[in-house]
């Protein structure tokens, strides 16, 4: 690690590349994402620990629901990087955080407001 790759040299720098730009937002997106998976598959074990088949279901249904949240997070957050890019726009670290983040936050109210199922 060099000198230039500190912490506090990243988190100050805003990032112009579309790959790093990418690559921030969707790690953010990422680790939100699977905080969000984890309770979601701890709550559930738990609650289905008495069940035969409860633990393998919850693991296959956290980890099917965390693929598809990751899937899309690539592709949005492409998306931002893309249009940040054209947009001639640098993008700064706390940018990233709130596209990150509110990727997973907005995923949430989808799934728990009824909207997809009026479709």
């Amino acid at each position: 690690m060099t000198k230039e790759d500190s912490v506090t040299n990243v988190m100050s720098s805003s990032s112009g590349n579309q790959l790093e730009m990418w690559y921030w937002i969707f790690l953010w997106a990422l680790f939100s994402s699977l905080f969000v998976h984890g309770a979601a598959g701890v709550l559930m074990f738990v609650m289905l620990q008495r069940h035969r088949q409860g633990r393998v279901i919850s693991v296959i249904a956290v980890s099917i629901g965390f693929l598809a949240s990751v899937t899309g997070a690539m592709i949005t957050s492409a998306a931002v990087a893309g249009i940040y890019r054209v947009a001639g726009k640098n993008m700064a670290p706390l940018e990233a955080l709130v596209w990150g983040v509110g990727q997973t936050v907005l995923t949430l109210i989808i799934s728990f407001s009824r909207i997809l199922a009026t479709l």
